[in-house]
């Protein structure tokens, strides 16, 4: 452990190095997210100028939903997006093989490698709005505590799921459709999981985990959820690590190296 840490050190530090030298793309990037954020505050608005809510769910409990895509938004931005979607330029230019021939997992190479900071904006604004909701609620602080393992846990399904659909490169080398389907379908994590029809519930729980991504996170920090989400959304997100160790370790059986 304590070398793939000095490893993981190493990367995302020259990473950053890399990245600061066109500092202007951050301000780009806050300026972007600002818009992303106004744009998803008028969509929920929309629902809740007339006095409807979600059911069982208030603006402010609401705004905590779209905190958590906020953040999750963030972290796909700095540490999946980056490296994941390389994958498919390495499969395509054979510089796969020199990553597998490295002493160290190549999953773990392909997942760390580099970080891009453009997404830090998005997970200040959504821990803001977190916040805020929270005080306007009077969320007690040790609340915050108890939500952020769901919070982790979702984190980490949703790399299980870019990565695995990243490996599906070795076969179909050009994914960025598949990439941006997924993304399409993790919208839907911008509202509560009430907010949709019963047979969309249901598929966005146990089909799309947008459920546990979103939802289940922000109940916790609420005090609206039993220990079995919790416990479920700790499973869920094993279970998909395991799996993407495994169909990774099952794609490279079909990968033809440049060398081959």
């Amino acid at each position: 452990m304590q070398k793939y840490w000095q490893v993981l050190q190493l990367f995302w530090s020259t990473a950053i190095a890399a990245e600061l030298e066109y500092r202007l793309n951050f301000s780009v990037a806050a300026l972007s997210s600002v818009g992303g954020l106004i744009g998803s505050l008028f969509g929920l608005f929309l629902f809740y100028r007339t006095g409807y809510e979600f059911p069982g769910w208030s603006w402010e409990e609401a705004l905590i939903v779209l905190g958590v895509f906020t953040l999750l938004q963030g972290f796909a931005a700095t540490f999946l997006a980056p490296n994941l979607n390389k994958i498919v330029s390495q499969v395509q230019e054979g510089t796969l093989d020199f990553v597998l021939l490295k002493p160290i997992s190549s999953q773990f190479w392909l997942s760390t490698r580099t970080l891009s900071p453009w997404g830090i904006p998005d997970l200040f604004f959504g821990l803001v709005m977190i916040g805020y909701a929270g005080s306007r609620l009077g969320v007690d602080p040790l609340a915050y505590f108890i939500a952020l393992p769901p919070l982790l846990f979702g984190f980490l399904s949703l790399y299980s799921l870019w990565f695995v659909l990243g490996a599906t490169s070795i076969w179909f080398v050009k994914i960025y459709n598949v990439t941006e389907v997924l993304r399409g379908l993790l919208e839907a994590g911008r509202f509560p999981v009430a907010a949709y029809p019963t047979i969309y519930r249901v598929f966005f729980t146990f089909v799309i985990p947008v459920a546990f991504l979103t939802t289940v996170p922000a109940q916790s920090l609420l005090g609206q959820i039993e220990w079995t989400w919790i416990l479920g959304s700790i499973g869920l997100a094993i279970a998909l690590l395991q799996f993407s160790r495994w169909f990774w370790q099952f794609a490279l059986r079909f990968y033809t190296s440049a060398s081959s």
